[in-house]
Parts: structure tokens; sequence; C-alpha cells
């Protein structure tokens, strides 16, 4: 009696182990791909708790969440520039491709295939443009960038969500005559705004002289206008002129209307 116990628990244990064995949990924001007997199968499990069958099968899980992956790239500009950039790219993967992406890309897929689309995308658009025209052009840029990487990781089932530029930077002699040649343009810039002061200045000069002139020639107009009947009176006798009519008509002593 004894060895059956023993053996009963065994057989319990086995059936147990079993069972635990044969019980998978998908986790959220996950599928599951089931591989079995060392081949992918084109079942992708969602998330939740499956049964399988033990040993012979397993299940891989594949993260299908937006995801965020950040690059360096380096690359020559159309002037043959130096140029260093830094991608910020979100991605994830189409859950009901799992199966396939783990057939064709592995579970490293950062590494295998967006990595090396991201710097192939970068040195591909920026031997198009010149290292001034990355700077001025940079939505248009990015643009590219972001239209070839889609197209690319497209094909391999990755789904490209958000891309920025988070930065371009160039080598130090560039900066210096990026900067040499933005000063220039100030100092142009301040040549002509002083040109147009001086014009402005030169205008409103005139016509002051000319409103000074003018105040001066009605100035002395009067005082001609004055001087003539200072000397008019100063040359009068005092004696009122007498005004005759018409026709030899009466006489009109304007001095004696004056005593009245």
């Amino acid at each position: 009696m004894k060895s059956y116990g023993i053996l009963a628990g065994i057989i319990g244990f086995a059936l147990f182990v079993l069972v635990f064995m044969s019980i998978t949990v998908v986790s959220p924001g996950t599928v599951g791909v089931v591989v079995r007997l060392g081949a992918a199968q084109s079942q992708a499990l969602p998330e939740g708790t499956h049964f399988i069958a033990p040993f012979i099968t397993s299940v891989v899980s594949i993260d299908t969440r937006i995801r965020k992956l950040e690059a360096l790239a380096t690359a020559s500009s159309k002037d043959l520039q130096n140029v260093s950039c830094k991608i910020a790219l979100n991605f994830q993967v189409e859950s009901v491709k799992a199966s396939t992406i783990y057939k064709n890309l592995g579970l490293d897929y950062d590494n295998s295939i967006i990595q090396p689309t991201i710097q192939e995308s970068i040195k591909s658009t920026t031997a198009r443009y010149t290292a001034e025209e990355l700077i001025t052009k940079r939505p248009q840029v990015k643009d590219d960038v972001s239209a070839y990487i889609k197209k690319r990781l497209a094909v391999n089932n990755i789904l490209v969500t958000d891309f920025s530029i988070v930065d371009f930077s160039f080598s130090p002699e560039f900066n210096r005559a990026i900067e040499s040649k933005e000063v220039a343009k100030q100092k142009a810039l301040t040549a002509r705004n002083d040109l147009e002061r001086i014009k402005t200045e030169a205008e409103q000069a005139r016509e002051r002289a000319a409103g000074e002139a003018d105040a001066q020639k009605l100035l002395q107009q009067s005082l001609d206008d004055r001087l003539l009947q200072l000397k008019a009176i100063e040359k009068w006798n005092g004696i009122m002129p007498v005004v005759q009519g018409n026709g030899g008509g009466a006489f009109v002593d304007v001095a004696a209307m004056m005593k009245k």
C-alpha cells in the first residue's frame, strides 16, 4: 500500500508539472509567437492565458507597443562637409506579422534592420544637400529622411509612428566659417542701416534748411514792407491831402474833417 501511495504521489506530481508546462501567459502589450519543434508557426497568441503542447511547443514574446530608439549617424553633405546628427524614432511591429518578423529578423531587429536603415537614410539624404542647406532646409531634410525610413521598415512590417532629427552638428571649421559669414552679414546690415540713417538725416537737414530759407525770405519781405512804410512816414510833411471830386466839383478838405 505504501508503494502505491508513493507511485500515486509521483504520478500526481508529474501531472501537475505537465499541466503547469501546458499553460503559457502572454503579457499585455505583446503577442506570443508559437514555436513548435523549432519552427515558428504562423499562429500568434494574443495577450492572456493559453494552453500549449508541452515539451514540443514554446512561445516567444514579441513586444507590440510603441518603442523609442535614438541613434547617432554620421555622413557627408553634398559639398563634402562632415555631418553628425542624432535621430529619435518611435516605432512598433505589426502584431499580425509578429511570426513573420520573428522568422525573418529574430528578436534583435533593432540592430539587424532599424539601426542600419537609419544610417543608410542619413547618408542618402545628406548627400543631396549642402551643409548650409541642411540647416536652412531642415524641415525638408527631415521629411526626406522620414520617408526613406518609413518605406524601408514597412517592407519588414515595422511601422514608424514618429520621427525627428534632434540635432545637426558639423566640424569646428565649418562652424567657424558659418559664424564668420553671419558676422559679415550683420556688419553689412549695420552698414546699410547706417547709410539709410545718414540719407534720412541729410534729407531732414535739407528740409530744415529749405524751411529756414523760406522763413528768412518772409521775414525779409515783412521787414522791407515796414521799412518802406517808415520811410514814407519820415517824408510826410503833416499836411493831409485835399480831394477834389470828378467834373470840377467840390473840394474835400481831409485835414478839416479830421479836426471835427
